[in-house]
């Protein structure tokens, strides 16, 4: 993930974390990127890495959201609209967020209406 993307990531599980408490809310992220040598990710694939799963991971009363952060003009990979379409299929929701106001924006209308 780009410094970016990260900067904002973490505000957004700071501020998330603040306004809406376990266990009725959690977040989570979904340590996918970065450089690793051969063996690590190697390692990391028998885990159970996913290429392509969302940044963030939201679990809320009756429902599991997934949110990609993008930052910028950004855009998915083809593995990222892959795993879109698997948790869309799924029945789950999967939401792009580019800064902290739209994620701010979008966990509000989801979580308070």
């Amino acid at each position: 993930m780009k410094h970016e993307e990260s900067q904002t990531q973490r505000h957004c599980v700071k501020w998330f974390r603040y306004q809406f408490k376990q266990p009725d809310y959690v977040i989570f992220a979904v340590p996918n990127g970065g450089k690793r040598g051969k063996i690590e990710a190697g390692i990391m694939k028998a885990e159970g890495v996913l290429a392509g799963a969302s940044d963030l991971v939201v679990l809320a009363p009756e429902r599991v959201i997934f949110i990609e952060m993008k930052a910028g003009k950004g855009t998915q990979t083809d593995k990222q609209k892959e795993f879109q379409k698997l948790v869309e299929n799924l029945g789950f929701e999967y939401y792009i967020s580019r800064n902290f106001d739209e994620f701010q924006e979008l966990i509000n209308e989801l979580l308070t209406k």
